[in-house]
């Protein structure tokens, strides 16, 4: 399996669905704005949402892929099966308990997650009632989630990389036909994200069953392979989800400040996952399956020079989206959100907040590839201490920063203690010996900085006054923020070719 390829295909699906993502966020800020209403189903989505990080697409895949590609490898395929009957089984029912506990639970789900709410009983209802609409959608994304882990096990990545597409067409359907029918409208949005999940399940099931994977129930919990991957699953909930429990306690902040700034970082976040999501997951999740694989076949040299590779793809990558995030910060904003009832205020803080975002991209890229070096090797304990450290100092940070810079700080604080958990997950892997830097670094840093310096003053010189952008039509904001994009990518580009990287020297094959 070519791993440059198999990059380029999740990634090119990952930007479909992102770009789709922007679409229905232009939906949502034209319609809905940025205010109490949208204040209420951002939380309310966001904690449905925290769940499916932490337990599916976090915790629960870093568990469940390298045991799965272990068994695969080293017993008969109906072994194999009975393993993904039993982890779905007792996946469905915990998740199944998990719903219907969060729905009766709301309103203290809503108090704990964000207090400052109840100072506003308007507001704290509305969350609650689009809570209770929501939290099922746990259950159908983290079946997903399992149906991922399959087939991404199998090479079979295209599928899982363009299911995120089915939730923002139901958000872009929600928003532009039906909101009218509901009262208040922003209730539609909560039923998106329920119809979005029945969508990306129904998805899965025809490819699991091609490749005879399809689960069946089997209720076994003393199977081995479940009593593995809750053994690694429990404590790898810290290991791997540290940033999305620091948005949760974000959100607790966020609640106290003034109204709307729930949304401005939430809008903010959309734009800095772009990157985060298109080189980050696509990356992870390419690397976890053949990093297993390699552990599993005692390969450590093969392990070793994979992570090296991500590492280099990473940087070549998010160095210059995060430079990018920061020059083009309000031409971003005001391109895709300055509409309706999406004010100029409201533009200069999301834009203050995404400014702060960027200063920790490259550190949340950086932990999706260095985290599945210690899961692949399925030990969870060393992450785990890394990710609670990071927390701690990323809650101190937020105490420290909020003050001053209000919303910005909290984004500021989320992208420091990534940076800091990637440092500590780096050193922990060169300290034990499961990474050593092949030759040439210092000599390829320099020239990825060379180049990211050129390709930021061409767009500061290019974009003009940030404040223009506000006042301009959209059709000139679209068309010139493509031209300023094109231009990025081509300076950037230039000065790589012109120092001699090629793209045939990122190619590279993984475990098959």
């Amino acid at each position: 399996m070519n791993l440059l390829r198999a990059l380029a295909t999740v990634s090119s699906l990952t930007v479909v669905s992102r770009i789709l993502g922007f679409v229905r966020d232009f939906f949502i800020a034209r319609v809905f704005g940025a205010g109490l209403a949208t204040d209420a189903f951002f939380v309310a989505f966001r904690i449905p949402n925290l769940l499916r990080r932490l337990f599916a697409e976090g915790a629960f895949s870093q568990a469940f892929v390298p045991i799965l590609a272990e068994v695969r490898g080293r017993e008969s395929a109906e072994h194999t099966r009975t393993l993904v009957d039993c982890v779905s089984t007792a996946l469905f029912l915990a998740l199944l308990a998990t719903a219907v506990l969060g729905m009766v639970l709301a309103p203290l789900v809503v108090y704990v997650s964000a207090p400052g709410f109840a100072a506003e009983p308007g507001k704290f209802d509305l969350t609650v009632a689009m809570l209770r609409i929501t939290f099922p959608y746990i259950v159908c994304i983290s079946l997903v989630a399992l149906a991922a882990g399959i087939l991404n096990t199998w090479s079979r990545f295209a599928v899982p990389a363009i299911t995120p597409v089915l939730l923002n067409v139901s958000f872009i359907v929600g928003a532009a036909f039906f909101a009218d029918r509901f009262e208040p409208p922003v209730l539609v949005l909560a039923w998106a994200v329920f119809a979005g999940g029945l969508l990306q399940l129904a998805l899965q099931v025809p490819f699991l069953a091609r490749i005879g994977m399809l689960p069946r129930w089997r209720l076994n919990l003393r199977h081995p392979g479940v009593a593995r991957v809750l053994r690694l699953m429990a404590p790898a909930v810290f290991g791997v989800s540290v940033s999305q429990v620091s948005l949760l306690i974000n959100t607790i902040f966020a609640s106290f400040l003034a109204t709307g700034s729930v949304s401005w970082l939430y809008y903010a976040d959309r734009l800095m996952e772009f990157p985060a999501g298109v080189l980050g997951a696509a990356l992870g999740t390419i690397l976890l399956p053949s990093l297993s694989k390699h552990h599993a076949s005692g390969s450590p040299a093969e392990y070793s020079r994979l992570l090296d590779w991500g590492l280099r793809v990473t940087l070549l990558l998010a160095l210059p989206a995060a430079a990018a995030l920061a020059v083009l910060a309000l031409p971003l904003v005001a391109t895709l959100f300055h509409y309706g009832r999406f004010s100029d205020a409201d533009a200069w803080m999301t834009r203050e907040a995404l400014v702060a975002y960027s200063f920790g991209l490259v550190g949340l890229i950086l932990v999706k590839i260095l985290a599945p070096g210690f899961y692949a090797r399925q030990n969870v304990a060393t992450p785990v201490k890394i990710g609670l450290l990071t927390l701690a100092a990323t809650q101190a940070m937020n105490l420290a920063f909020i003050g001053p810079l209000k919303h910005a700080g909290l984004a500021l604080a989320i992208g420091l203690g990534a940076c800091l958990n990637a440092a500590l997950l780096y050193r922990t892997l060169r300290a034990h010996g499961v990474y050593q830097p092949q030759p040439g670094w210092p000599l390829f840093a320099l020239k990825i900085a060379v180049a990211v310096a050129a390709m930021a003053a061409a767009l500061c010189y290019a974009m003009g006054p940030a404040a223009d952008w506000l006042r301009a039509g959209w059709h000139w904001r679209l068309g010139m923020l493509a031209c300023l994009v094109a231009l990025g990518l081509a300076v950037y580009a230039a000065c790589l070719l012109a120092m001699g990287f090629r793209p045939q020297q990122f190619a590279i094959r993984g475990a098959d």
